[in-house]
């Protein structure tokens, strides 16, 4: 199927281009998106040098920072408007393999969602210290709850939609802009009652520039699990 692969980027001059190599190394039908936010360090520039390059990378400038949900969304747009049937978030920064990718293809559709997962048998995440494991360990665990959900990576960033399936999904009423985005939209896939499959992946934390985790970001996602637990409570 016609596979888009999303890469929002801010200030990842120092990674892109290798992630890029490695993409297309490892998969080389796909097509890349890389969805820039008006990186100061020159990222869209690079990323434009990139599509020169090679016909198959495309670049969508966005005028300035706002938020991992924006991005996504933006290019699920794009990318539905251009044809793409399965579309893929993929970091920049290298955490997500390449050689993953053609593992989570096999197990996508249409209207299934898959889940590349650290923290389910086979996967696994290197490089980082016990209290970041510890830290997304519980904030998964603390989300399943809230969504009465036995997924074991909800805030997982590696996934493949189904274009069938993301245009049946309330995208215009998503509310999460950090990693929170990642488990709403997994509640709206789960609420639709569709298919979501997790295949265990190798996380290897970035060697260059910086994380872009925040305690904003942790609070946000923390105070939008428990608003989505109260309401199905009160549902029940």
């Amino acid at each position: 199927m016609k596979t888009l692969v999303m890469m929002p980027t801010f200030n990842e001059i120092e990674t892109l281009e290798r992630s890029v190599k490695e993409l297309f190394r490892h998969n080389p039908d796909v097509e890349l998106l890389v969805i820039d936010d008006n990186s100061p360090d020159g990222t869209g520039e690079l990323a434009d040098r990139l599509a020169r390059e090679n016909p198959k990378t495309h670049v969508l400038h966005r005028a300035g920072k706002q938020g991992l949900g924006k991005a996504y969304l933006a290019g699920i747009s794009w990318g539905i408007a251009q044809g793409f049937e399965l579309l893929v978030q993929m970091d920049a920064d290298g955490s997500h393999r390449a050689e993953d990718l053609p593992n989570l293809l096999a197990q996508s559709s249409l209207e299934g969602l898959v889940i590349g997962s650290r923290w389910i048998p086979g996967g696994a995440v290197h490089n980082w210290p016990w209290y970041r494991k510890a830290i997304s360990r519980f904030g998964n665990f603390y989300a399943a709850k809230m969504l009465g959900s036995d997924l074991g990576d909800l805030t997982a960033g590696f996934r493949v939609y189904g274009k069938e399936l993301l245009i049946q999904l309330p995208l215009q009423n998503v509310a999460a802009q950090g990693y929170g985005f990642q488990v709403e939209m997994t509640k709206n896939v789960l609420s639709a009652g569709k298919r979501v499959v997790e295949v265990p992946i190798q996380f290897v934390e970035r060697a260059n520039g910086s994380s872009k985790m925040t305690t904003a970001i942790v609070l946000e996602a923390f105070v939008l699990a428990s608003k989505w637990g109260f309401e199905r409570l009160i549902r029940r």
